[in-house]
């Protein structure tokens, strides 16, 4: 089964167009032909089952034969997470946290950050591909990079609110024993060289709670691809 993504279709729709660069890979690299079956999600729960009714490279065209809403997590994970030092590495989380379930993804620039700036497009690409290659209806919200600080005074309404760090002096419970399932919650991910003490100071006013991931030094990446499988299990 091939997913497609096609962001602007209503539930009402009954005939999809697609643009030219997916019409060349439906005709030319699939090799769907005219009454071929296509699933397509609008990145909103919605599967979209359509019959081709035209296939050409430039221009393919199906009509909507069923539609079906997907059942949601029965959780809400939001994570904000530290780009690392090394892009391909953040790619690799984005990936593997679309795959495994997260909702939205916040990119946060920490004292110790290495990494600033970020490609928010690329990393929009790459999350709607694992979204498909996982069959999942549902696109994670990949909001615009922020600081620490300036993340800290949103408002947040999540069940639970935790930071991850490695530092060792405060009481961190263990994120498997910390989490109700079925509730909404949100995660503090920092950089190669943890988040600073004021920064944990400032998250601890703010009512976050001090995790454990386990007792090994994780890398950022590895870090939050654990919370997220976590929550997964846990739910």
């Amino acid at each position: 089964m091939n997913l497609f993504y096609q962001p602007n279709i209503a539930e009402t729709a009954s005939e999809i167009i697609f643009a030219k660069e997916e019409s060349r890979h439906i005709h030319k690299v699939l090799r769907k032909q005219q009454g071929d079956i296509l699933y397509i999600t609008n990145g909103t729960g919605t599967l979209f089952t359509t019959e081709i009714t035209s296939s050409n490279p430039k221009n393919c065209k199906a009509n909507v034969i069923k539609v079906a809403v997907q059942e949601q997590m029965p959780y809400q994970l939001h994570m904000a997470v530290a780009p690392t030092k090394l892009n391909d590495r953040f790619e690799w989380f984005l990936e593997k946290a679309t795959e495994i379930g997260i909702t939205e993804i916040t990119p946060i620039i920490c004292d110790h950050s290495e990494r600033k700036v970020i490609k928010k497009e690329r990393y929009e690409k790459i999350i709607i591909s694992a979204m498909k290659q996982s069959l999942s209806c549902f696109l994670p919200k990949l909001n615009d990079p922020i600081s620490f600080s300036d993340f800290m005074v949103l408002p947040h309404g999540e069940n639970f609110k935790g930071i991850a760090h490695c530092e060792s002096e405060g009481i961190k419970g263990k994120l498997k024993n910390s989490i109700v399932p079925n509730t909404t919650n949100l995660l503090l991910i920092g950089p190669e060289g943890d988040f600073s003490t004021k920064e944990i100071e400032l998250a601890n006013s703010m009512g976050f709670n001090q995790i454990s991931l386990g007792n090994r030094r994780l890398r950022t990446e590895t870090a939050a691809i654990v919370a997220c499988s976590t929550l997964a299990v846990l739910n």
